[in-house]
């Protein structure tokens, strides 16, 4: 804990009036008019001109044929992975999901909806552990991870923070193993990537593609999320199964197993009324990046990397990562911390909490998905192989675990894009003094 009144270092620094949030929804005010003509038209369930709306605009936006509004970005991960067990595996039993008995490939460092459909499906996730370049999925650990499974044909990656992750690299071993990929564009809506010569939009990059509209995302509908393709058929199926599976008949009848998984018109439009707003929206994302990029200059921290030549993010959250040698003792438990002042250094916990007594909010960065309870049984792999057991009382391992380093030394920012420079300014300041 600090005490902001004691603690020498932060005198003459006042908490903000209000809180100064990581991320919280922008409302423009057409979003009100979306919503309304839902309610005094009556269409409020899951069909309506929104729905169709924010169907067609995001798929012209992203660059692909058909988009499907689902209830969340985890809904359209999951009818997404399910997709590609079935295409791969067949149609499972109505008791079975359609992964039984395979394992999958999946991103690491990211939050857990993009790793959970795998369980949902039956299947066992093998962690692929992350690069410094993007924090993203690293080509190097999935070339050894393929030498280690070779018979995996599905990967699922995040593009971290709003950056692309190496796709070129990571598609072209996927093609090279007849792999699928499932990309996980929840946080990245608006980034690009140069592919092949050409700028494409994430949410193209896979064979099967999804984005999220949670209520902390770059556009919001409170809720929702869409499944994006190129195929006509996949489209349908996701329609079909987001609505129950229902069969066409006058009588509820059901040959498949569906979900109640389709996205309500009130969402669709709210998500409406901000899709104009989305340039918008990445512009005050990246200047809030710039902001601190400039601010921490003197500082001994970097900022999530991004590859300046290959990718656009859209900076929906702007994070740190400070020096192993001016990283003051900090240890994590399940549920708690410890951190101890240090002159010169600072930690995570102590920058967290330093920004909190002023009414700020932060987080960690996402815990490695293989340090997480649930998933430590499950495999992880790195560039040097087998990441688990990597040392005994008789063996000295390398200890190379990129995600656990930057989990570690990382933090999230505030990164509202209506948080004021003079705020910002003022977070700068907090975060400078917790070095002293």
């Amino acid at each position: 804990m600090i005490d902001i009144k004691k603690d020498p270092r932060f005198k003459g620094l006042e908490p903000f009036p209000a809180r100064v949030w990581l991320s919280s929804p922008t409302m423009h005010g057409d979003e009100q008019r979306w919503v309304d003509e839902a309610i005094l038209t009556n269409w409020v369930s899951t069909v309506g001109r929104n729905i169709d709306e924010i169907e067609q605009q995001i798929a012209e936006y992203v660059g692909c044929r058909y988009a499907v509004g689902l209830s969340a970005g985890t809904a359209a991960l999951h009818l997404a992975t399910k997709l590609a067990g079935e295409r791969l595996y067949g149609q499972a039993r109505p008791n079975e999901g359609t992964l039984q008995g395979h394992k999958v490939f999946c991103s690491d460092v990211t939050f857990d909806a993009s790793i959970n459909p795998v369980a949902y499906e039956d299947g066992e996730a093998v962690f692929i552990d992350t690069e410094r370049d993007t924090w993203n999925m690293d080509p190097e650990a999935l070339k050894k991870a393929f030498e280690m499974y070779p018979d995996v044909s599905l990967i699922i990656l995040a593009h971290l923070y709003g950056t692309p992750g190496k796709m070129e690299e990571i598609k072209a071993i996927a093609e090279g193993h007849g792999a699928l990929i499932v990309e996980d564009a929840a946080e990245s809506l608006g980034a690009k990537y140069m592919l092949k010569g050409r700028w494409v939009e994430t949410g193209t990059l896979g064979d099967y593609n999804c984005i999220s509209f949670n209520g902390n995302k770059i556009i919001t509908g409170s809720a929702g999320g869409m499944f994006l393709t190129d195929s006509k058929e996949d489209a349908d199926k996701v329609r079909k199964w987001s609505t129950q599976s229902r069969e066409a008949a006058p009588w509820y009848q059901h040959e498949e197993i569906g979900y109640n998984y389709r996205i309500s018109n009130i969402v669709a439009g709210v998500i409406r009324g901000q899709l104009p707003y989305l340039e918008e929206h990445i512009a005050q994302k990246k200047a809030i990046y710039e902001r601190y990029r400039k601010g921490f200059a003197d500082l001994p921290v970097t900022m999530n990397p991004f590859d300046s030549e290959k990718s656009e993010p859209n900076f929906w959250l702007s994070c740190c990562l400070i020096d192993d040698n001016s990283m003051a003792p900090h240890v994590r438990g399940e549920q708690d911390e410890l951190w101890k002042s240090e002159s010169g250094k600072s930690s995570p916990g102590e920058i967290l909490t330093a920004i909190a007594a002023f009414k700020a909010e932060g987080r960690p960065i996402w815990k490695p998905m293989h340090m997480q309870p649930i998933y430590r049984t499950n495999p992880f792999v790195t560039v040097e192989g087998n990441g688990r057991g990597r040392t005994n009382a008789y063996i000295s391992g390398s200890g190379i675990d990129v995600g656990a380093d930057i989990f570690r030394r990382g933090l999230c920012l505030p990164s509202d894009n209506k948080m004021t420079a003079e705020q910002q300014d003022r977070i700068i300041e907090i975060i400078h003094r917790c070095f002293l």
